[in-house]
């Protein structure tokens, strides 16, 4: 497949009540390891490329090194490739419509673009966001790409305690009618896990829903019957691969005395 197909290819996986599953990777290796696991599409986590580079989550990896590592990962894997890509480093349309033409110039067929001020307080207003949403559609669109944008809302992320996600419902709601109108193809709320809310938002939503798993998330099938089209893992495959190399590395030096 081309580009364009890949893109078309990884949309058409998002179906209500049947997610793709999306293990989350952070380079070459990884990939592959995931792809011969079974996977149908392949998606970075920012947090799991940065740690593998030395550094934080936060677009605090150069833009550089991200691009080289999507290179890499497209150069030696067929399947169709979304980028975890922040605030697209800018906040600027015309700069993050700028910065995700590079993804597309090394094969990205998408890209997860959050709604939080990277290294600042809060969330841009929702029409900001859509601005920005815009711009990256017509950049895209303009290419002949079907590209794939997960606008993703961090309102549930910022916001530690779980009994107040219900009052957050109806804004994130609204984010993702407004994302949708901009161009966006996906609605992710990361941190959510209340399976009432997740169902809520789910039969509002007129966007594929993304759930991120993680301690406390409902199964893949429960999440399913919800209504989610879409299920990722975030930084914990990275945060589990760490471990267990830790594990065998302390019980080599161990041994050795």
């Amino acid at each position: 497949m081309n580009q364009a197909e890949k893109a078309k290819a990884f949309g058409a996986l998002h179906q209500k009540g049947n997610p793709v599953v999306l293990y989350n990777i952070w380079d070459a290796g990884t990939a592959k390891a995931v792809t011969e696991a079974g996977a149908k599409a392949l998606a970075t986590g920012s947090w799991s490329v940065a740690a593998a580079q030395g550094y934080g989550d936060g677009e605090r990896i150069p833009l550089d090194a991200l691009v080289a590592t999507v290179r890499q990962i497209t150069a030696v894997n067929d399947l169709p490739l979304s980028v975890d890509f922040e605030g697209a480093y800018s906040t600027n349309p015309a700069g993050a419509a700028a910065n995700v033409a590079k993804l597309i110039d090394v094969g990205a067929i998408g890209i997860n673009f959050e709604d939080q001020v990277v290294g600042g307080e809060g969330l841009h207003p929702v029409e900001k966001q859509a601005t920005r949403i815009r711009a990256i559609r017509e950049m895209a669109d303009a290419r002949g790409i079907p590209f794939f944008i997960n606008a993703r809302t961090d309102l549930f992320l910022r916001e530690g305690d779980l009994s107040k996600h219900a009052d957050l419902v109806d804004e994130a709601i609204e984010r993702g009618k407004v994302y949708a109108a901009a161009g966006a193809n996906g609605f992710f709320v990361p941190w959510l896990i209340d399976e009432g809310l997740i169902e809520k938002i789910c039969a509002a939503s007129n966007l594929p829903v993304n759930i991120m798993m993680r301690p406390g998330a409902p199964d893949v099938r429960t999440l399913a019957r919800l209504g989610v089209s879409r299920i990722s893992y975030g930084p914990g495959p990275h945060r589990a691969m760490m471990e267990k190399l830790k594990e065998a590395a302390a019980a080599v030096y161990a041994a050795a005395g």
